[in-house]
């Protein structure tokens, strides 16, 4: 299961999944982007599944009782300095990018255990060091860290993994937005590209069994 498999990072791990002729189960927010979903990824399952819908994400993955892994790659950014912080924002970011892949992943273990699978969070640089204006944004990443590093220890019994993967900056529409955000020129060249990030994940689900990959610090090349 790929979230946010409709661009960036997320898109290129279902690209490189989908190529090699893994069973894909794609969320989409609403029909709209499960149509699109459906006609990039032949023959994937694709589910309408709102993310802040908390209360219905167990009943939008019922069903699934074999799962081998699930990425979590969906994400929003706001950047605005804490004494300016709108609390829309703030909240729009934990319950996206925190809050939704806790209790879809929650929705999601029995399935997991059921497989032995693996669960990949895809997480931030900002989830280490928290920059100003990055506040908001940090703190949902940092609690997320926090979930994967508690799950990792509790699931070890039942035979799940769990990764972090703390992408620096790369070439997706978010990056765009924060560029725009910051006041900066956006080129897509400056930035290590999604497809190399999706590398990266694809090689921590095809670990051997007796190996695991705790967590990943991914970041563009020098230039």
């Amino acid at each position: 299961m790929v979230t946010g498999a409709g661009s960036g990072i997320g898109q290129a791990v279902a690209d490189a999944l989908h190529a090699r002729g893994d069973e894909l189960v794609l969320l989409a927010r609403n029909e709209e982007r499960a149509d699109h979903l459906r006609q990039r990824y032949a023959g994937a399952e694709v589910r309408v599944a709102d993310l802040v819908e908390f209360d219905r994400l167990a009943e939008r993955v019922e069903g699934i009782d074999l799962l081998d892994a699930v990425v979590h790659s969906a994400g929003v950014i706001e950047l605005e300095p804490v004494a300016e912080l709108e609390l829309g924002h703030l909240t729009h970011q934990l319950r996206i990018n925190l809050v939704a892949p806790t209790e879809l992943t929650r929705a999601l273990l029995p399935a997991l255990r059921a497989a032995r699978g693996t669960v990949v969070f895809v997480n931030s640089s900002a989830g280490l060091v928290a920059s100003p204006r990055w506040g908001a944004y940090a703190a949902s990443k940092f609690g997320l860290k926090a979930i994967a590093d508690s799950l990792r220890e509790e699931e070890a019994a039942h035979g799940v993994r769990v990764t972090t993967i703390y992408p620096g900056r790369t070439s997706t529409p978010m990056q765009a937005k924060v560029h725009e955000q910051e006041g900066r020129a956006y080129d897509p060249a400056d930035w290590a590209s999604p497809e190399s990030a999706a590398a990266t994940i694809v090689h921590v689900l095809d670990l051997p069994r007796d190996a695991t990959i705790p967590d990943v610090r991914f970041r563009p090349a020098p230039r």
